[in-house]
């Protein structure tokens, strides 16, 4: 084969692994207080949007529900006297104050039962359905990362150190990169980038860098990259290891195959076509190596002719 002289790229292989996008985990707390009665999910369920994931019985929804009830049977009655006072005022049995307070106390009811009645919306129950036990669903579909409570335990609502659960959408996911600030001109936003995780040998996933970020880490001096991958069939999960690749330059480079060169201790050597049947055995100094490829870094110039396979026979025959 006839060599040449070709784009080569260098490369810069960053130590990386998966997160879900934060933005697309919801870390689920109870809206409300009381006691465990079922866990609906495991980790690594797949949930739909509004789907059960834990089922808690409560007292304090009980209070908002007998609440509920009271302020809707006060409203009743303060309308009906409302509705009395008028037609009494109209027929003037009673004077103005006393119509006047009539009207007062049925706007307060009113206020009371559209209170009453927001205050159990907020825990994503139906008023009129409401009963002491409270079903907390998927606020958006996705998978379940972890679990942290069992049946039987009591939660504190928002004030539990842990959630109920947590839910996340890994249709798209983050390879974060540790990237040093000596090679930080390699990492642009913009700039392609090839995955690979130790899950998947042989297999690359394509992204663009998306973020770099401003801080450097005091303790590794290094700043974190960011790619984003797509991720159909969820076969990317969270926290698993790979590499990130950038580009760091591209050099004109000869390369020749692997097969080409021989090696003898640390020397390096191929056979160069001189004539037709003849053959020059030449010392190459050896460079990168990119996969069936070596790059010839000393010994050989472009448009010569080298033997690509099986050299060891020109060997044998002592190179003629």
């Amino acid at each position: 084969m006839t060599v040449q002289e070709t784009a080569v790229p260098e490369y810069l292989d960053l130590p990386a692994h998966i997160e879900a996008d934060p933005t697309r985990v919801v870390h689920v707390y109870p809206p409300i207080g009381g006691r465990i009665i079922e866990m609906q999910v495991r980790p690594w369920d797949h949930v739909a949007k509004g789907q059960p994931l834990a089922l808690i019985e409560s007292a304090d929804l009980s209070r908002s529900v007998a609440d509920y009830h009271k302020a809707l049977a006060d409203n009743a009655v303060k309308q009906e006297q409302l509705n009395r006072a008028r037609d009494l005022y109209g027929h003037s049995a009673i004077a103005l104050k006393d119509y006047q307070q009539a009207q007062a106390d049925a706007l307060g009811s009113k206020a009371d039962l559209t209170a009453a009645r927001e205050q159990i919306r907020v825990f994503g129950v139906d008023p009129d359905r409401a009963t002491s036990q409270l079903s907390v669903v998927a606020p958006r579909s996705g998978v379940i990362l972890d679990v942290g409570a069992s049946p039987g335990e009591y939660s504190k609502s928002l004030d539990a150190p842990e959630p109920l659960c947590t839910v996340a959408d890994i249709a798209t996911v983050w390879a974060i990169g540790d990237i040093y600030e000596s090679d930080l001109t390699a990492a642009k936003p913009g700039q392609d980038a090839t995955i690979t995780l130790s899950a998947y040998p042989g297999q690359h996933w394509s992204g663009r860098v998306s973020v770099v970020s401003d801080a450097v880490d005091p303790a590794t001096r290094t700043l974190h990259v960011r790619v984003t991958l797509a991720n159909p069939g969820e076969r990317i999960k969270p926290e698993m290891f790979g590499t990130i690749r950038l580009t760091r330059s591209v050099a004109q480079a000869i390369l020749a195959p692997a097969s080409a060169v021989i090696r003898e201790g640390n020397d390096a050597y191929v056979f160069v076509a001189k004539s037709p049947g003849r053959y020059e055995r030449r010392g190459v100094t050896l460079g990168r190596v990119f996969g069936n490829s070596i790059e010839i870094a000393k010994g050989l110039n472009p448009g010569e002719t080298i033997v690509s396979e099986d050299p060891l026979l020109l060997r044998a025959a002592g190179g003629d």
